[in-house]
């Protein structure tokens, strides 16, 4: 007789959550992608160049499209975390593995995820990602010189 699977924890935390999310596009899942995320009209999310996509719908449409050519393999990096009671923000840095290149070439992108603590748990509710870049990105702190805009 099969061993009986295992059902799928729900993620109990933001970084549980984010974790979740990154797997799931490594995995080309839309639907575990769009478990991460809350089922409400007021999510957002921005991709580097992309418009502000407002709405579940929208959202999910443009998970959609991005994973129709199979995983993203995009891997979240050197997190940094404000957690305020029901709502978490997550500053991450993204490594980018691009497709069909054997050599390990990489882009970088910085993004901000926001989770919000709902009736169903904690969910993704904004992701906010910059344009990409061939270098790992720097940080800056107080004292240092930071580009603005």
């Amino acid at each position: 007789m099969p061993a009986a699977r295992k059902p799928r924890m729900l993620p109990n935390t933001p970084d549980e959550v984010e974790h979740a999310f990154y797997e799931a596009l490594q995995h080309g899942d839309l639907e575990r992608v769009m478990a991460c995320w809350a089922d409400e009209d007021d999510v957002v999310c921005v991709h580097p160049g992309g418009a502000r996509l407002i709405g579940h719908a929208a959202v999910r449409a443009v998970y959609g499209q991005l994973l129709a050519d199979g995983p993203l393999r995009v891997h979240a990096e050197r997190v940094r975390r404000l957690d305020a009671g029901s709502c978490s923000v997550h500053s991450v840095a993204e490594r980018v593995d691009l497709p069909g290149n054997d050599g390990g070439q990489q882009a970088w992108v910085v993004a901000t995820n926001v989770y919000a603590k709902t009736v169903q748990g904690w969910r993704l509710v904004a992701h906010h990602a910059s344009p990409g870049r061939g270098e790992e990105p720097q940080e800056a702190t107080e004292g240092q010189a930071a580009l603005l805009h």
